[in-house]
């Protein structure tokens, strides 16, 4: 039986004004989120992640920014029809978002329980008492040592996976059905990021959490996601299930992030950590040409490439690409 998609999101354009004109920064993107799935969207910085997660929330800075076009639903319901007041409601209770960076993300000047109780006092209706009782709960949940006394502690008292920890417990301190991670794991070291992304999944687990994860590494991907799908330029390039996509990707884009990840060479006597990048850089999205934006940086590109943009062509069940040498081994 077909799951019905929990989240999906139809055609969405955000336009951004600058003194040379309007912007656009997402253009016509499609994407779904099934009930207790893990979603990955992976590009590089610029690419339009952040802002899809900015606009599921509703959070795109307005001035300058503009949701100009299209449709986020949840449950059915269309966010972008909602009054504000009708959002607040929604916004940390049935969807809810880790940001990248904790230190500018909490309040320094309020206390960790404070700060993780209000989403539980505003949306669950509990009296002080109780919000503190289910804030020293969440804090233990996300793995958080003697959360009775971090309660009472400042954001610069604790360490950077302490606080993104504690970001954690304050998203999904109501339980939501939708959990937006933006590069949860920025400046924390690797042993760090391994502890949350294995808390996140966790939790996804034992609460039935949907998952969307926006990172720029397919590493971590192929390691958390069920399905991905890869961004370029303010466009989806690439979707399918996480083993589609790393075993037989299709989009030179897509092919590029995975030659990224570093791969540890063991030649005799020697051992080196080699290296690839994608040539060239991001395009100015205020000067894109009427064809694929990646082709300036392609190393299959054609003609065509620079004259007409890609439809996306499906390529195997659940797998979708945008180029047009899909199917051209060249």
């Amino acid at each position: 039986m077909k799951q019905e998609p929990l989240l999906q999101v139809n055609g969405l354009c955000v336009e951004f004004s600058t003194k040379n004109g309007s912007v656009r920064v997402l253009n016509q993107l499609d994407l779904h989120l099934l009930p207790g799935e893990a979603l990955g969207i992976v590009g590089e910085s610029g690419c339009g992640k952040s802002m899809t997660a900015l606009s599921i929330m509703r959070l795109v800075p307005t001035p300058p920014g503009e949701i100009s076009n299209g449709q986020i639903l949840l449950n059915g319901d269309d966010v972008l029809q909602l009054t504000e007041s009708q959002m607040e409601d929604i916004r940390g209770n049935e969807i809810s978002m880790i940001f990248q960076e904790p230190m500018t993300s909490l309040n320094p000047v309020f206390t960790i329980g404070s700060q993780v109780s209000e989403n539980i006092r505003r949306h669950q209706s509990a009296n002080t008492s109780q919000a503190k009782e289910k804030t020293i709960q969440m804090l233990e949940a996300v793995g958080i040592p003697a959360p009775e006394l971090r309660i009472d502690q400042y954001p610069h008292e604790l360490s950077g996976g302490m606080r993104q920890r504690v970001m954690i417990a304050m998203a999904l301190s109501c339980q939501p059905s939708v959990l937006i991670a933006d590069e949860p794991t920025t400046a924390l070291d690797v042993t760090i990021q391994a502890q949350i992304f294995e808390l996140l999944r966790k939790i996804q687990e034992e609460m039935a959490t949907s998952v969307i994860l926006i990172t720029h590494d397919m590493s971590v991907i192929a390691e958390f996601a069920d399905r991905v799908i890869v961004m370029y330029a303010g466009r989806k390039v690439e979707e399918g299930l996480v083993r589609d996509i790393i075993d037989n990707s299709c989009h030179p884009y897509t092919q590029g992030l995975i030659n990224c990840v570093p791969v540890l060479k063991r030649d005799p006597g020697l051992k080196r950590v080699e290296l690839n990048e994608i040539p060239g850089v991001v395009p100015n999205l205020a000067q894109l040409g009427p064809g694929c934006s990646f082709a300036p940086r392609c190393h299959k590109v054609v003609d065509r490439c620079y004259q007409e943009m890609p439809p996306e062509q499906q390529v195997g069940e659940n797998h979708y690409a945008s180029c047009w040498r899909v199917g051209d081994a060249a």
